[in-house]
Parts: structure tokens; C-alpha cells; sequence
């Protein structure tokens, strides 16, 4: 007898803004950072097993898919909390540059949690999938919610915006260049500057009416894009600031580092602008390119099946 299964996409982000204000007393970094979800997507299949075995495979050799791969994790993390009997295989189709700050991972791992709590068919009560999201990365509650949300304290405290009359759709190019640097090394670079901030305490909260509000609004304006760790990996990765270079040259009304880095993208006028840029841009050796559009959480979640 064929056993449930379940293919969903699991979308890239970007930050229109990300400031890192300082770090807490508690060691983690403060965060204010406006998430985006855009339409560059990997694919998850999932199929239950009567095994209670997690697996996981992967088109791209470069992913690992034992207990450390977030999918895995999540996975583990769901069944042992609700004590599921039952178990999964994943096969993950990977789109989304890896280690590009398009929280790629992060997204993986949401889909997930929401793909086994149809299929395990689990009864969790308020904000029970958000705690095991956090568990898991500062990102991935966003990604149970998509569209656009401020995200502020170690990143986990969501607030999705006011529903706007009509979906905006942003159209973006994606540009990774062949360059990269961690995480954890842009955050070291950043605590050159030894900011601290006081009085903050981790905290995860996002309520129900706030996480139905609907689609996102326009994207800030262009002199309202920042990043702050573009003050420092454009120093330590000169061909990332080339990328940037390049979409502005290529007529982008603004251009920022996603994340922590190493993609960058560049905002258009329209989808003429867009196709029109996308085939004039000089690309680098091991550039990739990704002609893409912004995602409303109204979308999101139709297309996750939330």
C-alpha cells in the first residue's frame, strides 16, 4: 500500500534591511531585520515510513544528509516531542545557493516541520511549531510564516506587517558570486566594533492575528536599504562589492548584501527592466544568476499549504 507523501516548495529570503545593533549579555547577537521571501525555491518530497527511520537525499553533493542537515534535525525534533510512531523519507531538490544568505537551510528545515505535521498528522497547540523552530536557527520561524516580516532580538521575536490593499510584487535579480565567507566569521568582524546592548532577553513570539495579516507591503525605499555587514565583508570579499557593482551598473533602483552574505540582489522597475538587466549583466567566473520575484505571505502560505 503506497504510504502518504507530500512535495512542497521551500522558498530563498532576503533582508531589506538587517542592522546587528550590538551583542547581549547573553552572547547572542541583537538583530533588526526586515525578512523577505522571494520566489527562487528548492523542492522537498516527503514520503512516511512505517520504519521510523528519517532519511535524506539530495541532488547536490555538496549538502550533507546525515543528523546534522536541518531537514534531519526538524525531523527528529517533531517526532520526538509528539511521540510519532512513524517515520520519513526526504528527497530534497537544491536550487538555492548554499551558505549565500538566502536561508536556504533555515527554509528546508520550516518546510519540513510544516510537511510532517500534515503528514504525522500532529495536533500542535499555539506557538508549539514555532518553539521547535527556534530550536533549530534564528531564521527558521520566519520561514513558517513567508512574506514580509520584522524580525527583532536574537532574530526569533516576528512581527509580520500590516496587509496591504493589493500584493506588491518586487521584481529582483539574485546575483552569488564565487566568493563566501560564514556566518560566523561576518559576525566576528562585526564584533570588532565591541557594540553591547543592555536589558535584552530572548524572547519568541508572533501571534495568531499577526501571522494571518496578509500580504506584504512595498519594499522600503531605496535609502532605507541597509546592511551592516556590508561595511565589513566588502572589505574582506572585494568580489562581492563587484556584484553589487554590477547589478547598479545594470540599472538596479538599489542593490544590497542578502544576509550575512555572500549573494547579493538588485531591485527593478518592472519585469522588462529586469529580463533587460539579467541579459546585459557581465557575469564573473562562477557567478550565478536568478531573475526572481518577490513572495506576499498570502502566497507563501497558499503554496506551503498553511
Amino acid at each position: 500500500m503506497n504510504q502518504p507523501s507530500l512535495s512542497l516548495p521551500s522558498f530563498a529570503k532576503i533582508n531589506w534591511s538587517l542592522e546587528i545593533p550590538g551583542k547581549r549579555p547573553d552572547g547572542y547577537h541583537e538583530v533588526k531585520t526586515l525578512l523577505q521571501t522571494i520566489s527562487l525555491h528548492d523542492e522537498l518530497h516527503f514520503e512516511v515510513s512505517e520504519d521510523r527511520a528519517v532519511s535524506l537525499s539530495c541532488d547536490n553533493p555538496d549538502i550533507p544528509t546525515g543528523s546534522d542537515n536541518l531537514v534531519v534535525r526538524a525531523a527528529h525534533l517533531l517526532r520526538e516531542r509528539f511521540e510519532v510512531v512513524q517515520g520519513v523519507r526526504v528527497r530534497l531538490e537544491k536550487r538555492i545557493p548554499i551558505n549565500a544568505g538566502l536561508g536556504g537551510a533555515s527554509s528546508n528545515a520550516a518546510v519540513t516541520l510544516l510537511a510532517l505535521n500534515r503528514l504525522w498528522e500532529i495536533k500542535p497547540g499555539g506557538g508549539e511549531l514555532l518553539e521547535i523552530a527556534a530550536k533549530l536557527g534564528a531564521d527558521v520561524p520566519f520561514f513558517l510564516l513567508g512574506g514580509c516580516v520584522q524580525a527583532t532580538g536574537t532574530g526569533t521575536t516576528l512581527s509580520p506587517l500590516p496587509s496591504a490593499p493589493e500584493p506588491v510584487r518586487q521584481y529582483l535579480i539574485v546575483i552569488t558570486p564565487n566568493a563566501g565567507i560564514s556566518t560566523a566569521a561576518a559576525y566576528h568582524a562585526l564584533d570588532s566594533r565591541a557594540l553591547t546592548t543592555k536589558n535584552a532577553n530572548p524572547i519568541l513570539s508572533v501571534s495568531q492575528s499577526e501571522a494571518n495579516s496578509g500580504d506584504s507591503q512595498p519594499w522600503p525605499s531605496v535609502d532605507s536599504l541597509k546592511n551592516d555587514f556590508e561595511s565589513v565583508i566588502f572589505d574582506i570579499e572585494p568580489e562581492i562589492r563587484r556584484t553589487k557593482e554590477a547589478l547598479l551598473q545594470a540599472g538596479a533602483l538599489g542593490a544590497l548584501l542578502a544576509g550575512s552574505g555572500s549573494s547579493v540582489f538588485g531591485i527593478f522597475a518592472d519585469e522588462e527592466d529586469q529580463q533587460r538587466a539579467a541579459n546585459e549583466i557581465q557575469l564573473e567566473a562562477g557567478w550565478r544568476i536568478f531573475p526572481c520575484v518577490t513572495v506576499s505571505q498570502i502566497e507563501y502560505l497558499r503554496a506551503v499549504g498553511s
